[in-house]
């Protein structure tokens, strides 16, 4: 059996969740607005295992979801991650953070959803998946105007799902579009990812792993005044 501690902190919910092999049996998260992942993160690590009757040794393994997201949130994710495994010389595993998103839409036969992250102004993180679970396109920023994804809707629904659902909906009419705006990312999807990945021992090199940020992160600079 695998127990493995999960984290998310791509967007503002601070969420961590342990799991034996693919079944969650603590979920610890915060989606607040004035979030805090470093204040919290690891506050609700220590919470999980003490619910869980764990402790770090118990562990087999840390699942980080990778992005795309917030360069910060992403940057205390992957880092608290990097820490637990390099101190307790455990394996690393990542999750496409748009793949956990799809994973809590249960499709039928010949639908799709594309878990769509706000960027900014009319853009978004993206990717299609299928009743599976699998990738149809990879993950991209696209800016959305009325054509977006018009391949992919046909006679089958497709459910654009998570915080960009909402910009999606002003533009886009076919109304094989289904959009829910709710789902957020959370470890409490990540779990049968992490485990197959673990399974195949599909990890991470720990010293050289890094987010997936898909965009450069531009530092915005105050403007001098006059």
């Amino acid at each position: 059996m695998a127990v493995i501690l999960n984290l998310e902190t791509a967007t503002t919910n601070c969420s961590v969740s342990i799991s034996k092999d693919d079944n969650i049996i603590v979920l610890k998260e915060n989606n607040a607005v004035n979030y805090s992942h470093s204040e919290q993160l690891h506050i609700f690590i220590k919470e999980a295992l003490q619910e869980a009757s764990l402790s770090f040794s118990d562990l087999d393994a840390v699942a980080i979801s990778k992005g795309p997201g917030s360069y910060t949130g992403l940057r205390i994710g992957v880092s608290s991650a990097k820490g637990l495994c390099f101190s307790l010389d455990l394996p690393l595993i990542s999750v496409p953070t748009l793949q956990s998103m799809a994973h809590q839409i249960k499709l039928n036969s010949g639908e799709l959803v594309i878990p769509v992250l706000d960027a900014r102004r009319m853009e978004v993180y993206s990717c299609v998946y299928d009743v599976n679970n699998s990738e149809v396109r990879e993950t991209r920023a696209e800016v959305i105007n009325e054509l977006s994804f018009k391949e992919y809707v046909s006679d089958n629904k497709v459910y654009l799902v998570g915080s960009g659902a909402e910009k999606c909906k002003v533009v886009l009419r076919h109304p094989n579009f289904i959009f829910n705006e709710s789902v957020v990312p959370s470890a409490k999807d990540m779990a049968s990812i992490a485990f197959k990945k673990y399974e195949s021992k599909h990890f991470e090199d720990v010293a050289y792993f890094e987010p997936y940020y898909l965009k450069d992160f531009v530092l915005q600079q105050k403007k001098k005044k006059a």
